[in-house]
C-alpha cells in the first residue's frame, strides 16, 4: 500500500525535473564561503532542489512545445526506475560528505570540525521545503489556468496564455511586494526605532563636558541613540592608551548626532559640525569622518586600533541615518546613506579647508560594509582636487560600492579579484589578513586609499552573475580563507552566496564580515602614518588586541 501510494507520488512529478532537482541538490550540499549547519543546509538544499526542478519542468515543457519526438512509454517506465536509483544514491552520498565539505571551511577559518551537518535532518527540512515551494507553485498554475482559461474565448490561445502568465506574475509580485513585504518591513521598522531609543542603564551619560552627550554637549544623551551612546561611551581613555603605548596620551574625541539629534540631515551634520569645533576635534593630530552601518554603529575594531595609534591625539565624528540593518537600509532606503554621508562630508571637509595648512589636523575618512559603500559616496575626486584630504580606510566594501567595483574590474593583470593591485598602487591598495600593502615599495600619492577585505566576506563578493558564470575569485589562486573544494554550479552558487551574505557575520573575528583590529592597524598604519611606531611596536600592539578579544 505504502510501495503504491509512493509510486503514484512520484509518477505525479516530472522525471526530467526530478533528476536536474537532484543534481541541484547534491551541488547545494559542498561547501561555499560561509560555514553551515543543518537547519541553513536544509533550507538551502530545499531551494536549490526547487530550482532544479523548476528547471527541469520548464525544459521538459519546451521540448513538448516545439514538438519533438516523445520518448516511448515503456523504454520511459524501465529509464524512470534506473534515474530515480540513480538520483537516491547520489543523494545520500553527498548527504553524508557534506560535514567534511563544511569542515573544510570552519578548518581555514579556525574553528573545530563540528560535523553539525546531520544528513537525516537536511533531508527532512529540504523536503518540507520542497513541499512548500510546490505547493505555492501549484497554486500560482491554478490561477494561471483560470485567467487562461476565462480569456481564450475572446483572444487567440497563446495570447490568452501570455497574458496569463502575465497577470499571475503580477498578482503573486503584489502579494508579496504590497502585503508581505511590506508588513515585514514595517513590522521590523518598528521594532529596531524602539531598540534604538532603550538606554542601556549600564551605560552613564558622561560627566567630562568636553565629551558629546555630557550635560554642556549640544547633542543630549538622549539625542545620541543606542549605537552614539555606545560608540562614545566605549572610546579608550588616556590611561588605557598610555599603559599600551608606553607614552603620555591623551582622550580620543568622539562626536556621534543620532537620528533624534535633530529633524534633518542636513541639520544633523550641522550639530555634528558645532560640537565637533566645541570640543576642539580641529586642534588635534587626525580627524577621520566616519559613516556608519545601517544600525547606525560604529565598529570599535576599525576605529580603537588608530585612537592607539595616535595615543589619543584624535578626534573622530559620525552621524546617524538609520537603525535599521544595513541589508535592509539599503533595500528600503538606498540612497538615504549617501546623502547623510555627503552632507557630513560637506560640512566638515567645508570647515576643515578654511583652516591654515599647517594648523589643522590630518583630515581621513573610515566606513565598514554600507558605511564604506556610502563614505565613498561622500564626496567626489572634482570636490577635493585642489585640497584633498589624506587617506581613507574602507573595510567590507559591499559589492555594488562604486569605487570598489571598477577599480577591481580594473585590476592590473595576473592580481587575483580578491586582492586586486590597482594600477601602480599609488593612490588605491588592498590588504587582508595578511598586510599586503607594500608592493614593493612603490610610493604613496597625496591620497591614500585602503580597502581591507576577506576573501571569505560574502557582502563584498557576492555576485549576482554566478548563476550563469563562474565569478573571477573562483579562478586561479584562491583566498588564503576559502576552501580548496568550492565549486562552481549555476544557480546554485548564486544561492549559496545569497545565504551566505545572511551568515556573513557568523564567523570568528578575522573571517567572513567580520574583521580584527589586528588587520586594521596595518591598514590605518599605511594610510595615516601616525609617527613614533616600530615594526616591534605595531606588533605588540596587535598582541594586544588579539589579547584583548581572547579575554572577552
Amino acid at each position: 500500500m505504502v510501495f503504491r501510494w509512493a509510486a503514484r507520488t512520484i509518477d505525479a512529478f516530472s522525471l526530467t525535473g526530478l533528476a536536474l532537482a537532484t543534481l541541484f541538490f547534491c551541488a547545494s550540499l559542498t561547501p561555499s564561503l560561509i560555514p553551515r549547519e543543518s537547519i541553513t543546509q536544509g533550507i538551502l538544499s530545499g531551494l536549490s532542489f526547487s530550482c532544479g526542478y523548476g528547471v527541469g519542468v520548464a525544459l521538459r515543457a519546451l521540448w513538448t512545445y516545439m514538438e519533438l519526438p516523445r520518448t516511448d512509454r515503456r523504454r520511459l517506465v524501465s529509464a524512470s526506475r534506473t534515474i530515480l536509483l540513480a538520483c537516491l544514491l547520489a543523494a545520500v552520498f553527498f548527504l553524508i560528505q557534506a560535514s567534511s565539505w563544511q569542515d573544510s571551511i570552519r578548518i581555514l577559518m579556525g574553528m573545530a570540525p563540528a560535523n553539525k551537518v546531520g544528513p537525516f535532518e537536511v533531508a527532512a527540512i529540504a523536503l518540507v521545503t520542497f513541499a512548500v515551494v510546490i505547493l505555492i507553485a501549484r497554486l500560482l498554475a491554478r490561477v494561471f489556468r483560470i485567467i487562461a482559461n476565462r480569456l481564450r474565448p475572446h483572444v487567440p490561445r497563446r495570447v490568452a496564455g501570455v497574458a496569463g502568465l502575465v497577470v499571475t506574475t503580477l498578482l503573486f509580485w503584489s502579494v508579496v511586494d504590497g502585503v508581505l513585504l511590506r508588513f515585514a518591513i514595517r513590522a521590523m521598522d518598528s521594532s529596531y526605532r524602539e531598540l534604538d531609543q532603550i538606554i542601556d542603564a549600564e551605560i552613564k551619560p558622561p560627566a567630562d563636558p568636553q565629551k558629546t552627550g555630557s550635560s554642556a554637549s549640544l547633542i543630549n544623551w538622549q539625542g545620541l541613540g543606542k549605537m552614539g551612546r555606545s560608540y562614545v561611551a566605549s572610546a579608550p581613555n588616556g590611561n588605557e592608551i598610555a599603559s599600551q603605548t608606553g607614552q603620555g596620551a591623551k582622550e580620543p574625541i568622539r562626536v556621534y548626532a543620532g537620528l533624534n539629534s535633530a529633524r534633518t540631515v542636513e541639520d544633523r551634520a550641522r550639530l555634528a559640525l558645532e560640537e565637533l569645533v566645541r570640543v576642539g576635534g580641529f586642534e588635534r593630530s587626525a580627524l577621520i569622518i566616519i559613516t556608519p552601518t545601517g544600525t547606525g554603529w560604529v565598529d570599535p575594531a576599525g576605529i580603537d586600533p588608530v585612537e592607539y595609534l595616535y595615543r589619543g591625539d584624535i578626534a573622530s565624528v559620525a552621524i546617524q541615518y538609520s537603525y535599521l540593518p544595513s541589508w535592509l537600509s539599503l533595500l528600503v532606503e538606498p540612497g538615504y546613506g549617501s546623502e547623510a554621508s555627503r552632507a557630513l562630508f560637506t560640512q566638515v571637509y567645508g570647515y576643515w579647508k578654511k583652516l591654515p595648512k599647517d594648523r589643522r589636523p590630518k583630515l581621513y575618512l573610515y566606513g565598514l560594509s554600507l558605511g564604506a559603500m556610502n563614505s565613498d559616496l561622500s564626496s567626489d575626486i572634482y570636490d577635493v582636487v585642489a585640497d584633498p584630504y589624506q587617506g581613507a580606510v574602507w573595510a567590507g566594501p559591499p559589492f555594488p560600492s562604486r569605487t570598489w567595483k571598477s577599480v577591481t574590474a580594473g585590476r592590473v593583470a595576473g592580481s587575483p579579484a580578491w586582492l586586486p593591485r590597482f594600477r601602480d598602487g599609488s593612490v588605491i591598495r588592498f590588504t587582508s589578513q595578511r598586510n599586503a600593502l607594500d608592493l614593493d615599495g612603490a610610493p604613496w600619492g597625496p591620497i591614500r586609499v585602503v580597502y581591507l577585505q576577506y576573501a571569505s566576506d560574502p557582502i563584498v563578493f557576492f555576485d549576482p552573475h554566478a548563476a550563469y558564470s563562474k565569478p573571477d575569485w573562483m579562478k586561479g589562486e584562491r583566498g588564503p580563507d576559502v576552501s580548496q573544494r568550492f565549486r562552481w554550479f549555476p544557480i546554485v552558487t548564486l544561492l549559496q552566496l545569497t545565504v551566505d551574505i545572511g551568515l556573513g557575520t557568523t564567523t570568528p573575528m578575522g573571517y567572513g564580515h567580520v574583521y580584527a583590529p589586528e588587520h586594521y592597524i596595518d591598514a590605518w598604519m599605511a594610510v595615516a602614518q601616525p609617527p613614533g611606531w616600530t615594526a616591534e611596536k605595531v606588533d605588540a600592539l596587535k598582541g594586544f588586541f588579539v589579547a584583548q578579544r581572547k579575554a572577552e
